[in-house]
C-alpha cells in the first residue's frame, strides 16, 4: 500500500446520475471534488440502450451517451474523475473529522466530506440467454423501458409488490403481460395481488420459471417451464422484465452507517445526511422506492448542498477557535 496520503475536501464514491450531479454542484461550490467511478463507470444507465424520460432530451438519448455528457459537465467545473474503486473506508465519528479511504487496496485518500452514490445492482436470473440479451429486450426496470414496448406482448418475472406494480404498469401500455411467479403464491400485498388478478391482459402463471430467453440480437420469445409438472411452453414476446429485487452496493459501509434490513442507507428526514457527520448518501443506494435517474440526480444535488453547508459550518467553527 502506498504511504502517500492525499487530503481532499470532497470525495464522491460512484459515478451514476447521483454521483455526477453531486460532482457538478460540489465543483461549482469550489469543493474540488474527486470522484472514483467504481466497477461500473456511469452506473446502471450504461446498460440501457435509450433513456426517454430524463428531462432535457426531447428525442431521447442512449444511456452511455448521457453518462459521458454528465461526466464532461462535471469535469468542466473541475471535478477530477478517476477510474478506481473504494475498497475500504474508515469514517470519522467526530464533527470535522477526517474520513480515510483506500482505493483499489493501495492508494490512501483522506476526505473532509464524503458523498456516497454507489447505487444498487438489479438482481437478474443469471441464465446465459438472459445475460446475452440485456439491453436487447431484457430489462430490470419496467417504468424506464416499458414505453418502448407499447402495444406489444411482454413478460415479467417476480412475485413481490414491485413485480405486481410493474406488471400493472405494463398492462396499461402493452397488449399482453405474462407474469411468471416461481412459487404457487405471490409475495405481494393482498391489494396488489387483487390488482394483478383483476387486470384482464395479465396472464398470471404460478410455479413457472424462465427456461430460456429466445432471440439472437433482440428478444423474440420466451421458453417457460412449469416447475411442478416439468412442462415447457414457448411464447412470443418482445420484452422481458426482471423484477426480483435490487441489492444496494453498501457492503463496505456495514458496521459504520445505518442501513435498513436490505442494506439501503438510511438518511435523516428530507436530507441526505447519514448517521455520521460529513457523510452523505444519494441515489439508489438510499432510495428503494423510485430508483429513477432523475430522482437520483435530484438527491445528488441535495448531497452536494448538504456537504457544502457542512464544510462551511466546520470552517466557521475552526475560524472561531483560532
Amino acid at each position: 500500500m502506498s504511504e502517500t496520503v492525499e487530503r481532499i475536501k470532497c470525495l464522491i464514491i460512484g459515478s451514476g446520475p447521483a454521483g455526477y450531479t453531486a460532482a457538478i454542484y460540489a465543483a461549482r461550490a469550489d469543493l474540488k471534488p474527486i470522484m472514483y467511478t467504481g466497477m461500473e463507470p456511469g452506473g446502471q444507465l450504461t446498460t440501457t440502450t435509450e433513456v426517454d424520460n430524463f428531462p432535457g432530451y426531447p428525442d431521447g438519448v442512449d444511456g452511455p451517451t448521457m453518462m459521458v455528457e454528465l461526466q464532461r459537465q462535471a469535469e468542466r467545473f473541475g471535478t477530477k474523475v478517476r477510474i478506481g474503486m473504494i475498497t475500504s473506508i474508515e469514517f470519522s465519528t467526530e464533527v470535522g473529522g477526517i474520513h480515510k479511504a483506500v482505493v483499489d487496496g493501495k492508494t490512501n485518500i483522506e476526505a473532509e466530506s464524503v458523498v456516497i452514490s454507489t447505487g444498487a445492482t438489479a438482481k437478474y436470473l443469471g441464465i446465459p440467454s438472459e445475460q446475452k440479451l440485456r439491453g436487447g429486450g431484457v430489462s430490470a426496470c419496467a417504468v424506464c423501458d416499458g414505453f418502448f414496448y407499447k402495444g406489444q406482448d411482454v413478460a415479467i418475472v417476480g412475485a413481490g409488490d414491485t413485480a405486481a406494480e410493474e406488471a400493472t404498469y405494463l398492462s396499461n401500455i402493452c397488449n399482453k403481460v405474462t407474469m411468471l411467479v416461481r412459487k404457487d403464491y405471490m409475495k405481494a400485498s393482498k391489494a396488489m395481488q387483487h390488482r394483478v388478478t383483476a387486470t384482464p391482459n395479465i396472464d398470471l402463471r404460478y410455479n413457472t420459471e424462465v427456461d430460456e430467453v429466445l432471440g439472437d440480437m433482440v428478444v423474440e420469445g420466451l421458453r417457460m417451464k412449469n416447475n411442478a409438472t416439468g412442462e415447457k411452453e414457448d411464447i412470443a414476446i418482445t420484452g422481458l422484465f426482471i423484477a426480483i429485487g435490487h441489492k444496494p452496493n453498501t457492503d463496505i459501509f456495514k458496521g459504520q452507517l445505518d442501513m435498513d434490513d436490505t442494506g439501503y442507507l438510511i438518511t435523516k428526514g428530507k436530507s441526505t445526511k447519514t448517521n455520521l457527520p460529513g457523510v452523505f448518501a444519494s441515489g439508489d443506494v438510499q432510495d428503494k422506492e423510485y430508483r429513477q435517474a432523475v430522482t437520483a440526480a435530484g438527491t445528488g444535488c441535495m448531497a452536494a448542498l448538504d456537504a457544502e453547508r457542512y464544510l462551511a459550518t466546520i470552517e466557521t467553527h475552526e475560524e472561531a477557535t483560532i
